[in-house]
């Protein structure tokens, strides 16, 4: 009984979670217990010959090289294919996450990069590769080990205890090849493996099982054994480049006890106990202690940290265009707040008096002026750059270039300047991340307010200025210095010249300073203002959109693209529309066009570029499996967000074991004098009454509210024109109904709500959706589409984005009705579709739930 309940104990634990803490817990005390040989690297290295370090750093190039090369002949040996790049790739992150990982140069081969998870290759044969390239990586430390040791052990004594490391070794490699035959001949190992582990053993068998071509796996253990030879040359290089004798023994048993000091540490891939040894090692050979720990550190930083580096660019890379998104809109802004910063702090004495000579004070204080104005724009430029405003990136460009230059013409800054030059190279990386153009229209609109402000103010003052009283600025204006005053207020140069002597006079001064900066900021808006997608609201579009439904319609959420909260979108070309809603600068599609299948693609490129000269990017809400092969020539990107229950009407029966709980809970309704009737539309208002009272109820007791886009709101209008089912209690008041949608699939029908009250009896959704069934079956329809369960069904992660998704789904609690909803409608499913959000790019993503949020909103 104990062991029992210790092991539902054991099965409750999070061990994910608990592998994740561990790895974190053992970076930290990598980092925290490195950090004195990270900071001795540096030090030791200024004492080395440059030339030789840089050999050794090409040296790791090829070595990393071949680690990638490696990996496409140990895949072509499984009859698989993988291109040099993706193979060096997958090298770099495995190599990165070998070092946090337990046992990590077995567990990280499990690792897989999203663009080799996408070629859709088989997982057992993925599997047998990694297997390969582990397998061959410690063959060939054994065949180039004996040697080499033995080598070592004639010259220096000191070594003979050395075997232990290869014999144990030696008896891996044995026990791994024992495995592998007991598998093909399912002797001792098969059994023991199939009774322990039986869940694994038909993908353990298909590895197993699996021909390996010969002639790719000798060339992989040709190439791993260049490999091994690598690592003696880095060893060789680190001794050159410290300038002590190079010794051939030296490196070779340094090389192969480094080697299996990796392969035997739990994590950390031996650090700590692999410059230990190799310091005692060379040590033995005669080496002093600081040359011994030089040439350690040296070949460790060949060896490992470069390595370790490259991982991280790797990883970095791999979303550079996230990156390259983010990160020139965060540099914008932080130079506007270094332009201010550097104006309103003083100026370093020595620097200006060196611009002196150079420079007039105009010219000087001209220049802080304009880098402040350059500041202030360039805040208000960021947030422009970041919706990804063509017009943004050329004022951005153009303040940047103004920053720099006045920046060293201000006072010598030329800290701000170079930070400006490098925010001026991430911006021409960028260039082609900034797409959306402003219409001129906008532009003439806002010069046009601009010139009708200035007018005023200008005409304004004028006359002001010269009325004024003498006592209030302590002058008797003329005309000309109206004029002149007028315009330098208006330009907000707050060195005027005017002294304001009372009480009127300071609030005049005021008033035109906040005019003045009005008008500026009017105008500089224009500027950034782009062209607003003007909604449409035309009967004459909505009945061609209907016809076009009836025509081509096939999916269930085709009545839905007919909503009245829906732009619509035709083709100029073929027949068909897009149905979608503006949000955020977003145009959200739902699903697919409306058209024929040989047409859907030039249709969602036509609407993307209609999208794009109405300065809206697009995202496709809920797209089937099918429907992703019309999206792949746009290299668009896509997103699981859950699956669409299909019910097979036909085959549903209320009979056998499975449908007990139904079964009983509709016996348990009839007996309490609880019926479902179907009613045929149109309805009279005592009905329609009846089920708003219903559908008000839930929405207060459940703190629900309406949404819209891929589902309906409750319309009276709407609803009477709809079949409906009905739960009536014995004084036929009404506790639960369910709307029936006009169907566009063929074969398929579907509903929309089905709401309930809070004291409806159990079972009451279940005797809707028994009477739906009959519903269908009267009308012919095989399939009964119950609609998307979110976030649920998702099998392999195929992104980051998935991967919390799926994380989300499972351990957060405000996910819950998730997984309610998706066990219900696991009780009727027969077959389950997925659903997909696709779209332009990973910077789109982040601002995507915004706008799906909003256009959801009635």
């Amino acid at each position: 009984m104990k062991i029992t309940k210790i092991s539902k104990i054991i099965k409750q634990v999070g061990w994910k979670e608990v592998l994740a803490v561990i790895i974190l817990l053992l970076a930290f005390v990598f980092f925290r217990s490195e950090r004195h040989e990270m900071a001795s690297i540096g030090p030791e290295l200024k004492n080395a010959d440059l030339w030789w370090i840089l050999s050794g750093v090409a040296l790791t190039f090829i070595y990393v090289a071949l680690q990638g090369l490696m990996y496409v002949t140990s895949f072509k040996s499984t009859g698989l294919d993988i291109k040099l790049p993706d193979a060096i790739g997958l090298f770099l992150k495995r190599n990165f996450l070998s070092i946090f990982l337990p046992a990590g140069g077995v567990s990280s081969l499990a690792y897989l990069p999203r663009n080799i998870r996408t070629k859709g290759y088989k997982s057992s044969k993925i599997h047998q590769a990694s297997a390969v390239y582990g397998f061959v990586g410690l063959l060939t430390v054994l065949m180039v080990g004996i040697p080499l040791i033995g080598y070592a052990i004639f010259i220096n004594k000191n070594f003979n205890d050395s075997w232990f490391g290869i014999s144990a070794l030696t008896a891996v490699l044995l026990l791994c090849y024992f495995i592998f035959i007991s598998f093909r001949k399912k002797n001792a190992a098969y059994q023991f493996f199939e009774k322990k582990f039986p869940s694994a053993i038909s993908s353990a068998e298909e590895i197993f099982n699996s021909e390996v071509d010969q002639k790719q796996f000798w060339y992989t253990v040709l190439v791993s054994i260049a490999i091994e030879c690598c690592g003696v040359l880095h060893l060789l290089i680190a001794m050159y480049a410290f300038g002590v004798p190079a010794s051939f023994a030296a490196a070779a048993i340094s090389y192969v006890v480094s080697i299996l000091l990796m392969i035997v540490s739990p994590f950390l891939r031996g650090l700590g106990a692999v410059e230990f040894s190799l310091t005692f090692i060379l040590a033995n050979f005669g080496y002093s202690h600081s040359d011994g720990l030089g040439v350690t550190l040296l070949y460790r930083f060949f060896e490992f940290w470069l390595p370790l580096v490259l991982g991280i660019v790797s990883y970095l890379w791999s979303g550079r265009k996230l990156f390259a998104r983010v990160l020139p809109v965060f540099m914008i802004f932080l130079l506007g707040i270094i332009n201010i910063l550097s104006v309103i702090t003083p100026a370093l004495a020595d620097r200006i008096h060196l611009l002196k000579n150079y420079l007039p004070m105009e010219a000087i204080h001209l220049s802080k002026i304009l880098t402040l104005i350059s500041g202030v724009l360039l805040l208000v430029t960021s947030a422009n750059l970041f919706r990804g405003s063509k017009r943004a990136w050329y004022f951005a460009l153009m303040l940047t270039i103004t920053s720099a230059v006045f920046n060293l013409t201000k006072a010598l800054d030329y800290e701000e300047a170079l930070f400006a030059v490098f925010t001026l190279a991430l911006l021409i990386y960028s260039r082609k991340e900034y797409i959306l153009k402003a219409k001129r229209i906008s532009i003439h609109r806002g010069f046009s307010s601009f010139l009708g402000i200035f007018t005023i103010i200008f005409i304004f003052d004028c006359v002001a200025f010269y009325f004024i009283s003498a006592k209030h600025f302590g002058i008797d204006f003329t005309k000309e210095q109206a004029i002149y005053y007028t315009l330098h207020t208006f330009l907000l140069f707050r060195d005027s010249g005017l002294t304001p002597n009372t009480h009127f006079a300071r609030d005049f001064q005021d008033l035109n300073y906040i005019l003045g900066v009005a008008s500026w900021l009017i105008l500089i808006f224009s500027f950034y203002r782009m062209n607003i997608h003007i909604e449409q609201d035309d009967d004459e579009n909505q009945t061609n959109a209907q016809n076009l439904v009836q025509e081509y319609g096939n999916s269930s959420l085709d009545y839905f693209k007919l909503t009245q909260e829906k732009q619509f979108y035709f083709s100029e070309d073929v027949q068909g529309f897009v149905s979608f809603r503006t949000a955020n600068g977003f145009a959200v599609v739902l699903e697919e066009p409306v058209c024929l299948e040989k047409d859907k693609t030039h249709l969602i490129r036509e609407f993307d570029d209609y999208c794009l000269a109405n300065n809206l990017k697009t995202c496709y809400y809920r797209v089937g499996e099918s429907g992703l092969i019309y999206f792949n020539p746009l290299r668009k990107q896509k997103l699981f967000i859950g699956q669409d229950a299909i019910l097979d009407a036909d085959k549903f029966t209320l009979t056998g074991k499975d449908r007990k709980s139904i079964r009983n809970s509709i016996n348990g309704l009839e007996k309490s004098g609880f019926s479902a009737e179907i009613l045929h539309a149109p309805h009279s208002e005592e009905i329609i009454e009846k089920i708003k009272k219903v559908s008000d109820l839930w929405l207060t007791e459940s703190d629900k509210k309406e949404i819209v886009f891929a589902e309906g709101m409750f319309d009276a209008e709407t609803v009477k024109l709809q079949d409906l089912i009905l739960i009536l209690d014995s004084e036929r008041n009404c506790v639960a109904f369910l709307n029936i949608i006009p169907h566009c699939a063929p074969d398929e029908c579907s509903y929309d709500m089905i709401r309930k009250t809070e004291d409806a009896p159990g079972g009451s959704t279940d005797l809707l959706i028994v009477k739906l069934v009959e519903y269908a079956k009267a009308k012919d329809l095989k399939y009964i589409n119950m609609g998307m369960t979110p976030m649920a069904g998702m099998q392999e992660p195929s992104n980051t984005a998935e991967d919390v998704l799926q994380f989300a789904y499972q351990r957060i609690g405000s996910f819950k009705s998730y997984q309610t909803l998706r066990n219900f409608k696991e009780k009727y499913a027969d077959t389950w579709e997925n659903k997909y959000l696709v779209y332009n790019s990973d910077f789109d993503l982040l601002q995507i739930p915004a706008s799906l949020n909003k256009v959801m909103k009635p």
